[in-house]
């Protein structure tokens, strides 16, 4: 997993200034805006909920009343390191977003575009192995066991429209 770290940057990379002098800091490859405050800006990590961010911050020994721009490169380095690994830092194993990780059987918690990648292999799984998920997945129907007489009437499976004959 690669960590990028910038410390405090200008708003928005190009050197533009925001109106009320507002900085953006860069953590787990997402831009998080400085006026936040720390738990609603994690939430902008993709993989990061609200719940597991207050948890984060409350073990990272961080004030929560702080705001993003506030942060000193060791507190942003703190929080990248419990993001990347919540496990060594006393998070239950419930909050991690891959609990018994098919390949590995470990609880991992997977952030930003790995987990759009993950997501994506696990549902090719589904639909090589011909599992009934993987067929539902495929056919645009509903998963979780909806029922359908009556209910997701519009917008379900892509249908091939017949070509004209000119």
């Amino acid at each position: 997993m690669v960590l990028q770290f910038v410390s405090v940057l200008p708003s928005a990379f190009k050197g533009e200034k925001m109106s009320d002098g507002e900085q953006i800091v860069r953590v787990q490859g997402a831009d998080l805006r400085g006026n936040k405050k720390i738990a609603v800006a994690l939430t902008k990590i993709k993989g990061v909920g609200y719940n597991l961010a207050k948890n984060i911050v409350q073990v990272s020994d961080i004030n929560e009343n702080k705001k993003v721009s506030e942060l000193s490169e060791n507190e942003i380095k703190k929080l990248e390191d419990i993001i990347s690994d919540p496990g060594n830092y006393g998070i239950p194993s419930y909050m991690l977003n891959r609990q018994k990780d098919y390949e590995s059987g470990e609880n991992l918690h997977i952030t930003g575009s790995e987990l759009q990648v993950l997501l994506r292999d696990n549902l090719n799984r589904l639909k090589k192995i011909r599992s009934y998920r993987g067929i539902r997945h495929e056919k645009g129907l509903t998963v979780r066991g909806q029922k359908t007489k009556s209910s997701f009437r519009h917008g379900g499976p892509a249908l091939k429209k017949k070509q004209s004959k000119k």
